[in-house]
Parts: C-alpha cells; structure tokens; sequence
C-alpha cells in the first residue's frame, strides 16, 4: 500500500529482534543481498515513525520509497521479484507452484504452532511443542538428499523453515534421531554467511554457535 510523505531514499525493514517473521524477512534480504536499513524496535513501544505508516506498529514493515509493506510473506515475495537475481523461487511454473504450496503449508501448520508456543500457556505450548517436532521429523526426507529443501541452492522455503529451526532449542525442543537429515541441514544454513549476517543480537542467544 502506497503512504504519502513516507520517501525513504534508503529502503527501510522495521524488525522485532526476537520475531521469527522478522527473521524470515532479514534471511530474504541477506540471501538476496539487498542494500537495506533495518531498523530493530520493541514492539510493545513502536517508534513513530512506523507508526506514522503503519497504526498497528506490525512486524516486520518493510518501507521502500513510497511504499509501504507488511506481512513477512507479501515482503520476502516483493523482494523477490525486486530483485530477480539470485531468483529464490524455481524459474520453471510448475516447480514454483509446488514451492508455494510448501510455503502455504508450513505458514498455516508450523507458524501456528510457534505462536503458541509463544503465549507459554502451559498445556496448549506443550502440546504445540509436540506437534511441531513431528511435523519437523516429517520434512527429513526432503532435505536429506538435497543441500537446501528440494534444491540445490537456498528459496523463499528456507527462509521460511530455517527461523523456526534455530530456535528450537529456545523453545525446549530436541529433535529425534529420526531428523538427523534435518538438524544436517539446519548446521548448513546455519553456517552460511547470509544465515549470520541475519540474526539480529538477541537471536544470537537463542542458538550459540562457533
């Protein structure tokens, strides 16, 4: 959505330093190499010059010239296509379409269930911890075999899954021997330059590596 006297001559990504779909959205940027401003902030006091375009303070806010996103998935999409190169999404349709299918489904499956394992209220967060760890042990076999999930070089996929992933030991979740695929996995993106230049200060906490 477009916002008057909103010009920003560098493009702006207003991020909650703990927020996992901030992170997604930072990952995007990285991956992507985009010159970009991001400004970390506490939710719970936004500053106001988000609030001027966005009432609500969400996060994470992306500001580009005179235009004005949020929601982590319109923002890593619009990336995407603002900067076509490198491409995180198959070029062939049919292979984009199954990427977003995976993206759909891990949106509407595991970021619920991180959610509620957020509110920490008691039963419902275990029972969302333990949800979360099968659905995580059924991915094994999709990054198994592959450097990133399905391909050869990292997509809007990774950026989706690899934020849930670094914090699941901030969530008190260990992952089975069944996942040794996926923790493989995990320590490659980890360790990726893009990965680290991601993290904001207190993500760094949340997962300690060398």
């Amino acid at each position: 959505m477009a916002k008057e006297n909103v010009y920003r001559s560098v493009m702006t990504l207003f991020s909650d330093p703990r927020c996992y779909r901030s992170h997604r959205a930072r990952l995007v940027m990285m991956a992507k190499d985009v010159v970009c401003e991001v400004e970390d902030y506490d939710p719970s006091r936004p500053p106001d010059d988000l609030l001027t375009v966005n009432p609500h303070g969400y996060s994470p806010t992306l500001i580009d010239r005179d235009l004005v996103l949020y929601d982590s998935r319109v923002i890593i999409d619009y990336i995407d296509e603002r900067f076509p190169h490198p491409p995180l999404l198959p070029v062939d349709p049919t292979e984009r379409a199954r990427s977003r299918l995976i993206l759909f489904r891990i949106e509407s499956q595991w970021y619920p269930l991180v959610d509620k394992i957020l509110e920490d209220n008691g039963r419902e967060s275990d029972k969302a911890r333990k949800y979360l760890r099968e659905s995580i042990v059924d991915i094994n076999d999709a990054v198994a075999h592959t450097p990133y999930f399905m391909y050869q070089d990292i997509s809007l996929i990774d950026c989706t899954i690899i934020p849930v992933l670094w914090r699941l030991k901030h969530f008190g979740i260990d992952l089975p021997r069944q996942a040794r695929g996926v923790q493989a996995y995990a320590d490659r993106v980890f360790n990726l330059p893009a990965f680290r230049q991601s993290l904001s200060l207190i993500e760094k906490t949340y997962n300690p590596i060398s």
